[in-house]
């Protein structure tokens, strides 16, 4: 079985299987399990979804970390908020983007859907004029390397 070493500094929050929590010191910490967990930056508090697609974020943040029902409601709020999302855009590498995001959430792997919704976070925040990394998830630790492949247009480089 593999393992996952995380270092986190002090202050530093991290929520795993629903359960925040916050380290008091800068601590280096193993799992030895399958856990659902983030932590830091990829963490995004409810006031910060405050955009469309901080909106699929935050929802799809809740199907991956929340509990029960909130795993349930979180996933059905993502499919609405995409579905608007996609009626919205003129994008169709961002629609393409969505329904990869949703596809993995609904096969239980949120991490990638998250991964995936950075992407679309980083694409609002250039179309909307937002710096660069304004709040949580915009550049987050984890942000990169989702997986889509080479960069071949200038629609696809906006959301690398």
């Amino acid at each position: 079985m593999s393992t996952l070493v995380l270092e986190l500094r002090q202050g530093e929050v991290m929520v795993v299987n629903g359960a925040p929590i916050r380290f008091r010191t800068k601590s280096r910490i193993e799992l030895t399990a399958k856990a659902r967990f983030l932590f830091g930056k990829q963490i995004m508090p409810p006031s910060a979804a405050d955009s469309p697609a901080r909106r699929i974020y935050f929802a799809l943040q809740s199907a991956y970390i929340g509990e029960g029902e909130e795993r349930v409601r979180g996933l059905a709020a993502a499919q609405r908020l995409v579905a608007e999302f996609k009626a919205a855009t003129t994008s169709a590498l961002a629609r393409e983007i969505l329904d990869r995001a949703i596809a993995a959430a609904e096969a239980d792997d949120c991490y990638q859907a998250l991964k995936l919704a950075r992407r679309i976070i980083r694409h609002e925040d250039v179309v909307l004029g937002r710096a660069a990394g304004a709040g949580p998830v915009g550049a987050g630790p984890v942000g990169a390397g989702s997986g889509v492949g080479v960069a071949a247009s200038s629609e696809e480089r906006r959301f690398s």
